[in-house]
């Protein structure tokens, strides 16, 4: 059953590669730098010194925000902020000594001042991306102990020191605020001419590039380029030269080159170059995160002197004629809106890279093949996992609902320069994304011209929400509305803002909930009340629904509906997370699986609906729900399908065909629950069997049932590694009981922390020993010690049998406090969706006939404003029905049987209309009412002239009213109406945004 399937995600669909990193070489090692840290928080005077006295402080093992046991506890509003100050004592080994020493982290929040041995080394305020410092002259070698001390901020309100100014992310709805050091830190030691670490904040340096050019899929071949920037440090004049090796999963060296020797002055940097034909490439793709590892080493008269891994993948991308291609072939973005945090329960952003995998991975096995983190550029260990499991991304830089001016532009420039020096060879980012909010042409030319001069040939598109109308972004779309376009790709940004708690199946299961109801303490984003929450209390199976509903009008305007097409979007959001929420609970509810990972019948949905790199390519029903009800019930069964018909039989027996509505739901009305086995078997149009699925009545419960998810790698022995405990309440045959919701008491012992899950409750159960099971499952935390041993779990529960599993910890090799194991050792990538598929993703459906010229009753010169691929300009009449038509020429006499239009006002206004094929009438009718789109038939009437005629008053009625804009200050030229108070008082209007007629292709 799927209930047991995501337990073996994990397991299922990698690749082994060489188990560690190839990074410790003779000439530059990296170490791991997270192990034996202290924390205070708090202030604390002269907390820089060496000498201070901090034996009483709490240690911890790096990644850790001190905060982020508050983690879903709390709602983001309440996180507590403050100071923090963190230090760690270690030794460095005699034989750094001569070595250039730097030391990286991978972000604090929100402002930090650091310090090694009581020397001042800077501050860095942006609270998301890196930073760097050289700290070779103030070590300590040998015994003589070394003090790294650091001073944290995250207060909400933290001001730029120079300006004054603050950070337009740092923003109490969005960016949850886990403070301190909630990333990894590394130190690099390197020779005294050496590849510089792409860490611009501070060090100003942007380290190695590499990049593929003349890519020819069908040929598997490339241009290999790399690109090092590399100094001298030495004290004398080098004449240096670059070479590269590219290496295979395996470790296969697969092709060996130089480049051309050049001198370097002592003191000075300079970029050395080497490029050279390689073929036999394995190309990165959707659920294919093939990878190489990429050497490159400085010679100095032959000789290695500094050599660097860099772990990169190859692919090809065009954005074109409304587009977007990975590797020659159309793919439509389907995937979440994510927020950067990617959060877990009572440790925040700050989890093991197995998990970010596991999240990740998750999302590519729902058949999302697109994430869009929020507001601000994710962390390093998310961005690398990306690439492992073949999950695109959309980088952001930092920002909040709207454009800005001044020293606040110039810090999101700031921002995203070093974002993309930090992450341009991590092939899984494909999208740069200027700002969740539309942005000024000249400010889009700015963040073009910085991805232009330090990622020039990554194969990647810089864009913004909405850029509607912009002639310098490359991709765009705006959030909740659907966008079609000739020319650039548009998608959704976020869509479906829905929420609903994992604990509620439906109506007629066990707690009841009634759908919908619950209420909410929060409120929108601008600050104005919720008037009705409804949609943000779902339960399980209205919720799927939703996601289907809004699903269908992308899916409608897919590649090959057109000339004009959507380029699909991003569902907000995966997993439910500790930011804002509008619903019952202080956190978001909107994902389509729980904060630990668990999944709901929104999961589902998608997988059944996105397997397909544009249309479906893999065929996959889903009955929604459980079937263990009461002889008393008597309700709808839906089934999510692929396929063109569906069978529902209920022990063998046929109860007909559903009724199907937005083209992947099947409604079958009034099912009688009878005790057996549900199942649905969907058709293709000639009955052939596409796929099925089944769902059995489950028996009384009877025993606890608990699993293990963990490190692939084993959990490590490091005091930050993690490992998950499932419990399940199964019947005597061990299937899970779905409307179980029992206490379940833990006992731990041994070499672990325990951390807890989450259920509804006081507290949401944060740190509790006690969970609830919710339908029948839960899952819980544990945090390894830095002593390797064994871990022993007990669990027990009121009238059912108790069970225990037992897991042991590796030992995690540490010398003073530096650690050769990186965090992501061990992990591998996952190829579960194969290479790029061979041939055309979709097939042509309907095709636009071109219109030559219009002309109307009023405003007959912006009349082509109706049909110049641009949303955000209109035909409109003077407001009286006698002035409302537009008569267009086409370019051929043709046969016509659609008209696409987005007519103003999309969502809340409905136009009487007529429409006249050389005079005769193809359609009559209110428009209906959408979020972008509507298609009206035009009965195939054949003709060369086409008149859209008003023939009444417009009515007023907002459809989607509890899908609401984030300020309705914002983006005054958009023409949905939302924001326009006297709209509904012109009653003989009609206004046309963009309007296209078809034929429809014959299967």
């Amino acid at each position: 059953m799927k209930y047991l399937i995501l337990l073996a995600l994990i397991a299922v669909g990698c690749v082994t590669t060489s188990g560690k990193s190839n990074h410790q070489k003779r000439n530059r090692i990296k170490y791991n730098f997270n192990s034996q840290w202290l924390i205070n928080v708090g202030d604390v005077e002269d907390g820089q010194l060496a000498d201070l006295t901090d034996e009483n402080w709490k240690q911890v093992t790096l990644p850790y925000a001190w905060n982020q046991e508050e983690a879903y506890k709390n709602s983001i509003h309440d996180l507590t902020t403050g100071i923090a100050w963190y230090r760690k004592h270690f030794q460095m080994p005699k034989s750094a000594k001569g070595k250039k020493v730097f030391i990286e982290f991978e972000g604090v929040r929100q402002g930090a001042d650091f310090y090694i041995n009581g020397h001042y080394l800077g501050y860095h305020e942006n609270g998301v991306m890196a930073v760097g410092f050289d700290i070779t002259d103030y070590l300590n070698y040998g015994k003589k102990e070394n003090v790294f001390a650091v001073k944290t901020d995250n207060d909400w309100k933290y001001k730029e020191r120079e300006s004054g100014s603050h950070f337009q992310w740092n923003n109490d709805n969005f960016n949850a605020n886990y403070g301190g050091i909630p990333k990894n830190v590394y130190l690099h030691l390197v020779s005294d001419v050496y590849q510089t670490l792409p860490l611009y904040s501070n060090l100003e340096t942007t380290g190695t590039y590499i990049y593929a050019s003349n890519i020819d899929i069908d040929a598997q071949s490339i241009n290999l380029n790399a690109e090092a920037e590399v100094k001298n440090a030495s004290g004398k004049d080098q004449m240096v030269q670059l070479k590269v090796d590219l290496y295979e999963l395996d470790g296969t060296l697969l092709s060996s080159f130089l480049g051309e020797s050049a001198p370097l002055v002592k003191g000075q940097q300079t970029v050395l170059k080497a490029s050279n034909d390689v073929n036999n490439i394995h190309f990165w793709s959707w659920g294919y995160g093939y990878l190489y590892d990429v050497k490159t080493t400085v010679l100095i008269d032959g000789k290695s002197v500094d050599e660097l891994f860099t772990r990169t993948g190859f692919r090809k991308t065009a954005f074109k004629n409304g587009l977007f291609y990975l590797n020659d072939r159309v793919l439509m973005v389907k995937g979440y809106a994510q927020r950067t945090s990617n959060e877990w329960p009572a440790i925040g952003m700050s989890c093991p890279p197995w998990m970010s995998d596991y999240t990740n991975r998750m999302m590519v096995e729902s058949n999302g093949n697109t994430v869009r983190w929020m507001h601000v550029t994710p962390w390093k260990q998310d961005i690398e996992s990306c690439d492992r499991v073949g999950l695109i991304q959309a980088m952001p830089a930092g920002d909040a609902e709207k454009d800005v001016n001044g020293r606040r532009w110039e810090q999101r420039v700031e921002l995203m320069r070093d974002a993309i020096i930090y992450n341009r060879n991590n092939p899984s980012i494909i999208f740069y994304e200027g700002g969740n909010e539309s942005i000024s042409e000249e400010h889009m030319a700015d963040l073009k011209e910085v991805r232009d001069q330090y990622d020039p040939h990554g194969g990647r598109a810089i864009g913004s929400r909405e850029m509607l109308d912009s002639k310098v972004a490359e991709y765009g779309g705006e959030m909740l509305y659907i966008n079609k376009s000739a020319h650039i790709p548009m998608w959704a940004m976020e869509y479906s803002r829905d929420e609903g708690l994992r604990k509620y199946w439906d109506n007629y299961s066990y707690p009841y909930h009634k759908d919908g109801e619950g209420g909410t303490h929060g409120q929108n984003v601008s600050g104005s009340k919720i008037k009705d929450a409804s949609a943000y209390n779902h339960n399980q199976d209205t919720h799927a629904i939703e996601n289907i509903i809004r699903w269908y009008e992308f899916w409608e305007m897919r590649p090959g509906t057109g000339t004009r097409v959507s380029s699909g979007g991003v569902n907000i959001i995966f997993s439910d997370t500790n930011t804002h929420f509008r619903g019952a609970e202080n956190y978001r509810r909107s994902g389509e699986v729980d904060a630990m990972r668990i999944t709901k019948d929104n999961f589902y949905a998608h997988q059944v609906m996105w397997d397909g790199w544009v249309e479906t390519e893999n065929h996959r029903t889903h009955i929604v729900g459980h079937w263990n009800y009461t002889d008393t019930v008597k309700k709808d069964i839906y089934v999510i399908s692929s396929g063109d018909e569906v069978e529902l039989f209920i022990n063998g027996k046929s109860k007909g065909t559903g009724e199907q509505e937005y083209r992947f739901l099947n409604t079958f009305k009034d099912i009688q629950w009878e005790e057996g086995v549900i199942k649905a078997i969907s058709y293709d149009k000639e009955g052939k069997i596409l796929s099925e699925d089944f769902i059995e009545t489950v028996g009384e419960p009877a025993k606890l049932k608990l699993s293990l998810i963990e490190n692939p790698a084993g959990t490590k022995a490091d005091g930050a590694d993690m490992a998950m405990i499932q419990v399940e309440v199964v019947d005597e045959k061990g299937r899970r009981c779905p409307l179980a919701n029992d206490l379940v008491a833990f006992e731990l012992s041994g070499e672990g922390q325990w951390l807890g899950g989450i259920a509804k409750g006081k507290d949401n159960y944060i740190l509790s020993h006690e969970l609830p099971v919710e339908c029948g499952i839960n899952r819980a935390l544990i945090r390894s010690t830095t002593k390797a041993g064994k871990v022993n779990v007990k669990a027990a529960a009121k009238g059912l049998v108790s069970d225990e599993i037992t897991f042991s910890t590796q030992q995690f090799d540490d010398n003073e406090g530096l650690s050769a194991e990186l965090p992501s050792d061990g992990l591998d990538v996952y190829l579960e969706r194969g290479p790029t598929p061979k041939g055309v993703s979709f097939t042509t459906s309907r095709i636009t006939v071109p219109i030559e010229s219009a002309v109307a009753g009023y405003n007959n010169e912006k009349a082509g404003q109706s049909y110049d691929d641009n949303e955000l300009s209109e035909w409109r009449n003077d407001g009286t029905i006698e002035t409302g038509w537009v008569k267009y020429k086409l370019e051929q006499d043709t046969e016509l049987d659609e008209c696409c239009i987005k007519l103003t006002g999309w969502r809340r206004r409905q136009y009487p209309i007529e429409i006249l094929v050389n005079g005769e009438l193809a359609y009559t009718g209110k428009t209906p009412l959408s979020l972008g789109y509507v298609r009206l038939p035009l009965k195939g009437l054949k003709g060369d002239e086409v008149i859209i005629k008003l023939i009444g008053a417009n009515t007023e009625n907002d459809a989607f009213s509890h899908i609401t804009e984030l300020d309705p200050a914002n983006n005054k030229g958009e023409l949905d109406m939302y924001r326009d108070p006297n709209g509904a008082k012109v009653k003989g209007e009609l206004r046309i945004i963009e309007v296209e007629f078809s034929q429809y292709v014959n299967d």
